[in-house]
């Protein structure tokens, strides 16, 4: 299995393989590019600009048609639409620059999505949890089948991801029907924590993931010794950190492994690796408040895991694409070879055979989907059957 590849460009053709794997639907996806591909053959200067265009227009389009079915009473076909208006602004979001109308796309996207979780009655609460002078926002997705208090997952995002895309993923609801709950959450540094309050990532992630732990596990419907922790892209490594330095995870997984993420950026200034944005320098030093390149490159320097594995005792779990194009699969071996002291350690790659090659499984997140879910019914206290 491979990418999908509209483009000549990775970063225009990841941002298709997001909206496909989050529920976006293929008639609306051709729409949206299909003219900028033959624009792209003809040789004709397409730029940034009118692939971001293409996204929020569809977006506004589904916004109107959802309007038309609410004013009919079809709340369920108005939640749908809106979904997935949500999603291609979203999509059309992380490739604005700053500056631009971004902060206005992604108040829009909010609202629909929120509309969409009223409308459509799903299983997804938003929920606040209180860290330095405002909150964390985030998603709880509860366990399905379970009469009293359950395992509970710690969901969190990448470089430019955001809680609704961890949502779109499917493996908090993959978690619901093993009987465990997520809490996708915006950790500093992405989603509303950073627009809205100015948080911007660091590299200690217990300074965040430890008021999230405590937060779940002082909820009634939560078994606080089953909270475990998964990291998404660059998740893959805040999610081991965490559970490094806050050793009431009980278990924790990195979807993608992201082991030197320090090392990472200077291959990138040698243009080695894909980048997952446009504007990819302007995007570091927004999510780590740098002035300049050299206050990223400094900021950033202890974004890697050397030194810090042999401090997790629980089960974890290392996921990585064969062919990932961003984060070297090397990464995901110097991960598992440095987690001595878990208990149970344990390394998948993604094959061809299988799919879910590229990074976090962009061209078939559904392999790695089930197979963490698994996984974590296995290590928590969940079923997978």
């Amino acid at each position: 299995m491979a990418l999908l590849e509209y483009f000549p460009n990775y970063v225009w053709n990841l941002s298709v393989a997001i909206a496909i794997e989050s529920g976006g639907r293929i008639g609306e996806i051709e729409d949206i590019c299909r003219p900028l591909a033959r624009a792209v053959e003809r040789g004709e200067k397409v730029g940034t600009a009118d692939f971001v265009e293409r996204w929020l227009a569809m977006g506004d389009r589904l916004i109107e048609l959802a309007a038309e079915d609410e004013e009919r009473g079809r709340l369920l076909s108005a939640a749908a639409k809106l979904q997935r208006a949500a999603l291609y602004l979203l999509v059309g979001e992380r490739s604005q620059g700053h500056g631009s109308s971004r902060v206005e796309t992604f108040a829009k996207a909010q609202r629909a999505f929120r509309k969409a979780i009223e409308m459509g009655k799903e299983n997804c609460e938003r929920v606040e949890i209180p860290y330095e002078q405002a909150y964390l926002p985030g998603l709880f997705v509860r366990a399905l089948g379970t009469a009293g208090p359950a395992p509970c997952v710690l969901y969190v995002n990448g470089l430019d991801s955001c809680k609704e895309m961890l949502y779109w993923s499917g493996l908090a609801q993959a978690l619901a029907v093993r009987g465990i709950s997520t809490l996708c959450v915006d950790q500093p540094g992405t989603g509303e924590s950073i627009r809205l309050h100015g948080f911007h990532a660091t590299h200690e992630a217990e300074r965040w993931a430890t008021p999230c732990y405590e937060w779940l596990a002082a909820r009634d419907d939560v078994l606080p010794d089953r909270v475990g922790v998964i990291g998404i892209s660059l998740g893959g490594y805040f999610a081991p950190r965490a559970a490094a330095f806050e050793p009431r995870f009980a278990a924790g997984v990195s979807w993608g492994a992201n082991h030197n993420w320090a090392e990472v950026q200077r291959r990138r200034l040698q243009r080695e690796g894909e980048n997952p944005v446009p504007q990819y320098w302007d995007h570091v030093k927004w999510v780590f408040g740098a002035t300049s390149m050299e206050d990223f490159l400094e900021k950033s320097r202890n974004m890697h895991l050397n030194g810090v594995l042999d401090r997790i005792r629980v089960p974890f779990l290392v996921t990585h694409g064969a062919r990932d194009r961003q984060i070297p699969l090397e990464y995901a071996h110097q991960t598992y070879e440095q987690l001595v002291n878990s208990p149970r350690r344990e390394l998948k790659v993604f094959t061809e055979r299988e799919g879910g090659v590229e990074h976090v499984g962009a061209d078939n997140m559904s392999f790695a989907r089930d197979y963490i879910a698994d996984w974590f019914a296995e290590v928590l206290g969940g079923k997978t059957a």
